[in-house]
């Protein structure tokens, strides 16, 4: 049976190598696409903010002293918070040149039916009035100086209605190198970003820290009201523009995350937030996802050890087989974030942990603990 098992892990990992939209490239770069930008189109950058005090000011810098040769207006929505994020912003910007392109909306309170960032969202796009763009950010982005321009010379290039990057995430401790590139690596393969980016493809997928976003589209499609109970909305956009206007996603090297997951119990909070949500609240997706985990992470390592142990050289070779393509595939994400090759060893054990953590989101959807992030608790 074991050998079975390890032969049919192979035989997946083969398949996703060869067959699924080439995932593991990691090879989706907005700065590969540059072209001159004439009569720049303005672009209103919204960041909703909900007990951001801590990053909120390097983000406002980061974007209020970008390279971009068009209009840029800033609109941080204060979503209630209690820690002093709005006076973190004015105290940034209050010595700059440009400060008047900066604006702080005081969020209004929550209302029904929508969830926090969607409803901080859809008062900063009604504030913003009728730029060429929308630039979705989170309060956690330190952008690069460039950025907004790459971002927008992608969109008129190819007339895109949605630009989004997968900023680079905070990589320093033990556990951070362990998991987080894991989560970069397995986004990708749940959503190739080359078939992502296929205007033929159905598959649309989005990474909520960064994305722009043409204005006359999102209106086409609806508006953000389309997706006001999203807790994840950066995917349900994706899904809710690409059918209008292409839209591409890609990996970014310079733009970057400062929020820091660095311990274990930070990393599972975010995952078990969020798991089961991807994955529509359906038992029958969580018990196919939990078996696929096993058999993809676990089965390898196990035969690797009785096939050892045993000496039984046909179920240690699948074994060490089907470890070796999982490691292959995930080098040049390990690249990305320029740590050793010995990091591609630990993907199964990051496999199984992620696993895990999904069904402890499910555990927490089942038991009505729901989805709480910055003080508030959605209902499952």
């Amino acid at each position: 049976m074991l050998m079975f098992l390890a032969a049919l892990s192979l035989l997946i990992w083969l398949y996703l190598c060869l067959f699924h939209g080439h995932f593991w490239h990691s090879d989706q770069r907005l700065n590969q696409y540059k072209v001159n930008l004439e009569d720049a189109p303005d672009v209103v950058a919204v960041i909703p903010a909900r007990n951001e005090a801590e990053s909120i000011a390097e983000t406002v810098y980061s974007l209020l002293t970008q390279d971009y040769p068009g209009h840029l207006q800033i609109i941080v929505v204060d979503d209630n918070s209690t820690d002093g994020t709005k006076d973190a912003v004015l105290a940034a910007v209050t010595d700059h040149a440009d400060a008047a392109r900066v604006q702080v909306i005081d969020g209004e309170p929550l209302a029904p039916g929508w969830v926090g960032k969607m409803w901080a969202v859809h008062q900063g796009i009604a504030a913003a009035g009728k730029p060429a763009y929308l630039l979705l950010t989170d309060a956690d982005i330190r952008h690069d100086q460039n950025n907004v321009t790459d971002l927008v010379a992608k969109a008129e290039a190819e007339g895109l209605g949605l630009v989004s990057l997968m900023v680079k995430l905070s990589c320093q401790s033990i556990w951070a190198r362990l998991l987080i590139p894991a989560f970069v690596y397995f986004f990708q393969k749940l959503y190739p970003f080359p078939k992502v980016n296929d205007r033929t493809a159905k598959i649309a997928a989005a990474a909520g820290g960064c994305m722009l976003v043409r204005r006359a589209t999102l209106e086409a499609a609806g508006g953000i009201a389309r997706i006001k109970d999203r807790v994840i909305d950066d995917c349900p956009l994706a899904q809710l523009i690409k059918p209008h206007r292409p839209i591409w996603l890609g990996l970014a090297t310079r733009t970057e995350s400062l929020r820091g997951y660095q311990d274990l119990a930070a990393i599972w909070q975010m995952v078990a937030r969020t798991a089961f949500v991807q994955l529509r609240f359906s038992a029958a997706l969580l018990a196919g996802t939990l078996i696929g985990m096993v058999l993809l992470y676990g089965v390898p390592m196990l035969a690797v050890l009785v096939g050892a142990l045993s000496g039984d050289m046909p179920v240690l070779v699948l074994g060490l087989s089907a470890w070796a393509v999982m490691a292959w595939t995930f080098l040049p994400t390990l690249e990305l974030y320029r740590l050793s090759a010995f990091w591609a060893l630990t993907l199964p054990i990051a496999g199984l942990l992620y696993g895990v953590m999904t069904l402890d989101s499910a555990r927490r959807h089942y038991f009505g603990i729901g989805n709480a992030w910055k003080g508030r608790t959605y209902a499952p």
